[in-house]
C-alpha cells in the first residue's frame, strides 16, 4: 500500500556529499520505502531531482548518471503525473494555505492521489492539510520503522 509521497529533497540528500548524516538517512528511506513498497513520486519531484543534481559548477552527479537515477526511480516506485488537476488544485493550495506554488504541487498531488503523508523537509513536520501530513525524517525524533 502506497502512503508516502517522497519529496524531491529526499532523492537530492541521497546524493549531497557535504551533508553526510542527512545522505545517510535519505539512502535509507529510499532503500527502504522501495523496498517496503510504501513509498511514491511525483513526476514534479523527478524534474526537481535532475535539475538539483546536475546543475552549478560543482554537481552532484554527472549527467548520465542522473538520468539512470531517475530511469531507476521511476522503475522503483509508482509515479504520479503532474496533470491539470494537480495545477489547479496547488492553485488553491496558494490561496487557501499560502503554500508556495511548487510546494502546493507536491501537497496536491499528494491529496489527489490519496497518499496521506509526505515525507519532506520543506513543511512544518507534523502539518496536516486536508489529510496530508508532512513529516520531516530528519528530526531527531523520526523513526522509520513506524512508516513500513
Amino acid at each position: 500500500m502506497t502512503v508516502v509521497l517522497l519529496d524531491t529533497n529526499i532523492l537530492v540528500y541521497a546524493f549531497d556529499r557535504t551533508e553526510p548524516e542527512k545522505r545517510a538517512q535519505a539512502m535509507k528511506i529510499v532503500l527502504d520505502l522501495q523496498v517496503n513498497p510504501v513509498g511514491c513520486l511525483s513526476i514534479q519531484c523527478l524534474s526537481e531531482f535532475f535539475n538539483a543534481v546536475t546543475r552549478g559548477a560543482a554537481p552532484k552527479l554527472p549527467i548520465e548518471e542522473a538520468v539512470q537515477y531517475v530511469q531507476d526511480y521511476l522503475l522503483a516506485f509508482p509515479t504520479f503525473p503532474l496533470t491539470q488537476s494537480i495545477v489547479l488544485e496547488a492553485a488553491r493550495g496558494v490561496r487557501d494555505h499560502s503554500l508556495s506554488f511548487y510546494d502546493a504541487q507536491i501537497w496536491a498531488s499528494a491529496l489527489i492521489n490519496d497518499i496521506p503523508f509526505v515525507f519532506s523537509e520543506d513543511f512544518q513536520d507534523g502539518r496536516v492539510l486536508e489529510g496530508v501530513r508532512f513529516v520531516n525524517p530528519f528530526t531527531e525524533t523520526f523513526k522509520l520503522q513506524k512508516w513500513i
